[in-house]
C-alpha cells in the first residue's frame, strides 16, 4: 500500500533565463535551507503591507558604507517601511555620502599600519578617508551650533529631522536621512552616542560648553512605543540585530506596562550571521523574543542567516517586481 505522506514535497528549482527576482524568489519557497527562508521573508514582507501594517526596519552594521544607502532611500520612498531604528553610525555614513564623498572598494588583507599612516578608515574590505570624515564632523557641528539648544532636550527623530533639513539643502547625492525627512519617515537612534554624530557634538560641547546638546532618551522611547500601539498591526525587519533590535521589540513591553492593548508584532523578519546558542541578542530567535511578549503569538516570522547585502538587494527587488512599483531612474 503507497503510504500518503502528510508534508509537501521538495521541488527542485528549475533555472529559467526569462525569471527575474520575483520569479526566482518564489520558485524557492518549494526548496530547502536558508533559500525557502530568503523567499519566506518575501512573502511575510508582502503580507505585512498588503494589511497595512507600520513596518519598523532595525537597522545595525555598517550597510551603507556596503552600498546599501540606495536601497534604503527606495525603501522609504516606496512606503516600503514607516519607521527606522538605526545606529549613529549608518547615519553618520549616510551624511558622509550625501555630501559628495565615497566609501571605497578595498580588502580585507592589507596593512591597516599603512593605512592608518595614510589616512584611511577600514571596515572590512571597505575604506573611508578619514580626513573626509572630519569634514562630516565638522558639518554635524555646524548644524548643533545653529539650532536653538535652549529648546531642548531633543529626542534623536526631532533631531534627524533637523540634520535632514540641513542636509538637504547642501547634498550632492541622495540618501536615507534626507529621504526620511521629506516623507515624514521618523529615524530614531537609541545610541547616538556610539557614533561620529555623537563624537562631534562632544567635541563642540567641549570647544563651547553653552553648545551642549541634550538628548531626551526617555521621551524617544515614549514617541516610538506610541507609534507601535497606535497602529492596528505591527511589523519589524531587522538587519543584524544589537541596539536597533531590542528597542524596537521593547516597545511591546512598555505597552503592557502602560496597560496598552498590544500582543507583540505580527510579522518579523530577521537576516542575521549569528546564532543563537552564543545567548546574544543579535542571534536570539523570534520565539525566545516571543517569551518576553515582544513577538505576537500567533506571528508570522522568519529569521534568514545570511549577510544582510546578499539578502537586501535580492529581496527589495523582488518585493519591488511583486508589488509591480514603478520605479524612476533619477539617481537617488
Amino acid at each position: 500500500m503507497e503510504r500518503k505522506h502528510p508534508y509537501k514535497p521538495t521541488v527542485p528549482f528549475k533555472v529559467a533565463g526569462g525569471d527575474n527576482l520575483n520569479d526566482v524568489l518564489t520558485k524557492m519557497r518549494n526548496v530547502s535551507f536558508q533559500g525557502r527562508s530568503l523567499a519566506i521573508a518575501l512573502n511575510i514582507w508582502e503580507r505585512a503591507l498588503n494589511r497595512g501594517a507600520r513596518i519598523f526596519l532595525g537597522l545595525s552594521g555598517a550597510m551603507v558604507p556596503a552600498g546599501m544607502r540606495k536601497i534604503l532611500v527606495h525603501l522609504i520612498r516606496y512606503n516600503l517601511i514607516h519607521c527606522i531604528v538605526t545606529t549613529g553610525a549608518n547615519v553618520f555614513h549616510d551624511l558622509h555620502e550625501s555630501l559628495g564623498y565615497d566609501h571605497f572598494l578595498g580588502s580585507p588583507h592589507v596593512d591597516d599600519v599603512k593605512l592608518r599612516r595614510e589616512r584611511y578608515d577600514r571596515m572590512y574590505d571597505t575604506l573611508a578617508d578619514d580626513r573626509e570624515f572630519m569634514k562630516v564632523d565638522h558639518f554635524v557641528m555646524d548644524v548643533i551650533e545653529k539650532m536653538d539648544l535652549e529648546a531642548g532636550p531633543y529626542t534623536t527623530p526631532e533631531f534627524f529631522r533637523i540634520l535632514g533639513e540641513a542636509t538637504a539643502g547642501a547634498e550632492k547625492k541622495r540618501g536615507f536621512l534626507v529621504e526620511a525627512h521629506e516623507q515624514g519617515v521618523p529615524v530614531f537612534c537609541p545610541a547616538i552616542g556610539d557614533s561620529s554624530i555623537g563624537i562631534a557634538a562632544a567635541v563642540l560641547a567641549s570647544e563651547k560648553p553653552e553648545k551642549k546638546i541634550l538628548f531626551d532618551v526617555v521621551g524617544e522611547l515614549q514617541e516610538l512605543t506610541r507609534l507601535v500601539c497606535e497602529a492596528e498591526e505591527t511589523g519589524v525587519i531587522f538587519i543584524g540585530g544589537g541596539t536597533p533590535k531590542n528597542y524596537t521589540q521593547q516597545t511591546e513591553i512598555l505597552a503592557e506596562m502602560l496597560k496598552k492593548p498590544v500582543s507583540g508584532h505580527r510579522y518579523c523578519i530577521q537576516f542575521t550571521q549569528d546564532a543563537p546558542h552564543w545567548g546574544g541578542l543579535s542571534g536570539c530567535t523570534f520565539e525566545e523574543s516571543t517569551s518576553w511578549g515582544k513577538i505576537h503569538e500567533e506571528a508570522d516570522k522568519v529569521t534568514v542567516y545570511v549577510d544582510a547585502t546578499i539578502a537586501l538587494p535580492i529581496v527589495v527587488t523582488a518585493l519591488t517586481q511583486r508589488l509591480r512599483i514603478e520605479t524612476s531612474d533619477d539617481d537617488y
